[in-house]
């Protein structure tokens, strides 16, 4: 059974007229999404220090931004998750993801750097991966100035944002760009889209009726993958990967009522198939995107504190010291 308050939120949400993303050009939908956040996010919490930097990538500057938990002294070494924010690699930004990152810098203990990787269709596949990815081992390569231990590095996302995070796992352990040991403890996959052919079962099940839907999920594969060869890619479609041994430790979330959940499933049995420590947890009476609804859906504040609570033992376990 869906979730009451999911219930409420849908219903409220097509009372007010809120139209689908795939009706929207993708300015028109980048800032309805920034907006809505002010409806069904939680006040953003304090933490300790908050900076804008920018990373250097292939295709340009990346801007990044910084979190330091509360409580944390100036020049304590802090175990780091690294952040892709969700949005179907077409809407999100820094400030759509700003409450989560602080919520999850206060709850692990941890610092927390966002990535604002390019967007599609501007930027097409796979430019969000290329940030992604220059990104992390910009974090990694400047452990120093950012006063963490590059030895605790995590990564993590929500939706495409999950997508990134697992591509940047498997592209760290192969070093498929070269630039050398990236070693990751710990990866946070929050409703991943891991499978581009959208062939799942929950795709046609949960389809229509729960904010994200089939025509929603084609407009956002449209937007980012031009060639439809590239679904195959495991750079757009991780569970895809030639193999999925030797990753890191990994807590997959998914959402009953999600398009996404089967294939997220997948890919947490594809993780421990191939000899991987994961956990699945399955909210399954939300919807996709609930862990950024506090303010209005209980059970976001439970993934939340899930998630802290699994990144802060996946920072003190004996291979990341």
């Amino acid at each position: 059974m869906l979730h009451p308050q999911a219930r409420a939120l849908i219903d409220l949400m097509a009372e007010r007229g809120v139209p689908p993303t795939h009706t929207l050009a993708p300015p028109e939908a980048r800032a309805l999404y920034r907006d809505r956040r002010a409806y069904t996010q939680p006040a953003a919490p304090e933490v300790a220090e908050v900076r804008d930097l920018q990373a250097a990538g292939p295709h340009g500057d990346i801007p990044l931004r910084s979190y330091r938990p509360a409580g944390a002294a100036p020049d304590a070494v802090l175990p780091v998750l690294v952040y892709y924010h969700g949005g179907g690699w077409v809407i999100g930004d820094l400030d759509t993801h700003d409450t989560l990152c602080r919520e999850l810098a206060n709850g692990a203990g941890c610092a927390v750097v966002a990535v604002d990787y390019r967007l599609a269709p501007e930027h097409r596949f796979p430019a969000a991966v290329d940030d992604a990815l220059a990104a992390t081992r910009w974090v990694a390569r400047h452990a120093a100035e950012l006063r963490i231990d590059p030895a605790r590095l995590a990564v993590g996302g929500d939706s495409a944002g999950g997508n990134l995070a697992a591509v940047v796992a498997l592209a760290a352990r192969d070093d498929t760009d070269g630039g050398g040991p990236l070693p990751i403890v710990f990866q946070l996959l929050i409703y991943p889209g891991v499978d581009m052919r959208r062939g799942h079962a929950s795709h046609q099940t949960n389809g229509q009726g729960y904010v994200l839907t089939q025509d929603t999920i084609t407009y956002f594969h449209d937007h980012y993958i031009d060639d439809p060869a590239h679904d195959a890619d495991w750079r757009a479609s991780p569970l895809l990967a030639a193999g999925h041994a030797g990753l890191p430790p990994a807590l997959v979330i998914t959402a009953g009522y999600d398009p996404l959940r089967d294939e997220g499933l997948d890919y947490a049995r594809a993780l421990s198939g191939a000899g991987s420590r994961v956990a699945h947890v399955c909210f399954e009476r939300q919807i996709h995107g609930f862990i950024t609804m506090g303010r209005v859906l209980d059970e976001a504040n439970t993934a939340v504190a899930l998630c802290a609570a699994e990144l802060r033992r996946a920072f003190a376990a004996p291979a990341a010291r």
